[in-house]
């Protein structure tokens, strides 16, 4: 459907900033906070090009040096810094903002307003509306957008996904989607209303000013860690992140869901790790794997880090690169009460990261658990060690950088993102209906 000119032209004026113009930096302030970056990154990471290669790396720099030589506001400096994310190809690589969701709190609070919808990005790169923003029901669900403010989407689309950190497009496209409404205001800027072209209409929409499912969805233990017993016997345990400041608290909570296995007598087990974005190791194997494990395992092979301050090993300086195998050996509790020896397979999603990779890639090479889903977002060789420390002394942005590389337990490279054992589609409508397909697979049948 055309859109009209006059609505076209109405929508361009909705991208009117509604605040004041903020402080500038200058040319000198800028490129120092670029050459700050630089330094942070290859004095913390031991290989800064392992995923861009060494030109692409160079380049990138070279890039942002030219588009430095005038003023510009930190949201501006943000955008040609960003634009080196997609370039690094790694999560935990990029330059963020540090404050993005106590200024976007702030920016609510004194009056101003965002994109109104949570959306996805479909296999076709299709912009749709999912909800409204914070996750409220919509009758506008499931619509494609095809232009927002007198821009296509697909236009919109590129020109966002230029400034996402993440592993692949696919892993970059999720985290636009989730975070959609922050990069269209740190882009476009703030507007009163959206003229939208959806579903083969022209709509005007009033902008938002609740908070967003990203940050509304700040969840407690119980929304966080869930497990029931579903038709049929099966366990469902659903873990959203391994990291928790209470870690005895997981603990308890996974103690109790083993025992409600046992005495289910459950012979089949799903783990939910869709949406877990990582933590810490020991979180899964000591709430996990202790009930899983028959074998001994290890959650990597080799290894090259960095040598920060305060982390040297004997015979180790700061500054040094090292590499070496992962020699520390879990050994299994086969004898442990709450021993599940039933089938068990682990949910993977476009959330699945960090260490929850590290997860997946342990009990799919040591035999634990077959890994269910979508694959091909992230790499199974991740970098980890994140350091957050690093702020650009003018903008205040951030750069994030990891100090280590790991290689999964079985040493393969291939293929080096993570691949299901048993693939199938995720409904982002129905978060069940991955759960319901698994369990009508040939694989979850019982004997």
């Amino acid at each position: 459907m055309k859109i009209p000119a006059f609505l076209l032209a109405l929508g361009a004026l909705c991208c009117v900033p509604l605040h004041a113009a903020p402080a500038r930096f200058t040319p000198a302030q800028l490129q120092q906070d670029l050459q700050f970056m630089r330094e942070a990154i290859e004095s913390t990471h031991p290989e800064p090009a392992l995923r861009s290669g060494q030109q692409a790396y160079e380049q990138a720099f070279e890039v942002a040096r030219s588009k430095l030589g005038q003023p510009l506001s930190r949201d501006e400096a943000w955008r040609v810094l960003a634009a080196m994310n997609p370039v690094f190809n790694d999560a935990h690589l990029g330059v963020v903002f540090p404050d993005w969701r106590s200024e976007t709190r702030e920016h609510l609070q004194a009056g101003g307003k965002l994109f109104p919808f949570e959306v996805m990005i479909d296999g076709q790169q299709r912009l749709r509306i999912v909800a409204a923003l914070g996750g409220g029901s919509s009758a506008l669900a499931g619509r494609e957008i095809a232009n927002i403010n007198g821009l296509p989407a697909a236009r919109i689309l590129r020109e966002l996904g230029a400034l996402v950190h993440g592993d692949t497009p696919a892993f970059r496209n999720k985290l636009l989607e989730r975070r959609f409404w922050l990069y269209y205001w740190k882009n476009y800027g703030a507007t009163e209303r959206f003229t939208l072209q959806a579903g083969g209409q022209v709509l005007e929409v009033p902008a938002a000013s609740v908070l967003p499912a990203a940050l509304a969805g700040e969840k407690s233990f119980e929304q966080t860690f869930q497990f029931r017993i579903l038709p049929g016997g099966v366990g469902l345990l659903t873990v959203n992140q391994f990291a928790w400041p209470d870690k005895q608290r997981f603990y308890d909570f996974t103690e109790r869901a083993f025992t409600g296995l046992r005495d289910a007598g459950a012979q089949t087990l799903l783990i939910d790790v869709r949406e877990n974005g990582g933590g810490d190791d020991d979180m899964w194997k000591t709430g996990i794997l202790r009930y899983i494990a028959d074998k001994p395992y290890r959650n990597g092979s080799s290894y090259v880090k960095k040598v920060l301050e305060g982390r040297a090993g004997p015979g180790e300086k700061v500054g040094d690169i090292v590499s070496g195998n992962v020699d520390s050996w879990v050994q299994p509790e086969p004898a442990h009460p709450l021993h599940f020896s039933g089938k068990v397979f682990v949910l993977v999603g476009d959330l699945t990261y960090s260490s929850a990779i590290l997860f997946s890639n342990t009990v799919q090479d040591h035999g634990f658990a077959r890994l269910v889903g979508a694959g091909g977002y992230a790499y199974v060789r991740q970098t980890g060690g994140t350091q957050k420390q690093h702020v650009l002394p003018n903008t205040g942005l951030e750069v994030v950088v990891p100090r280590f590389v790991l290689d999964r337990p079985s040493g393969k490279r291939e293929p080096a993102l993570l691949q299901p054992d048993i693939v199938l589609a995720d409904d982002p409508f129905d978060r069940n209906a991955l759960v319901r397909a698994l369990l009508a697979h040939p694989a979850a049948a019982t004997n």
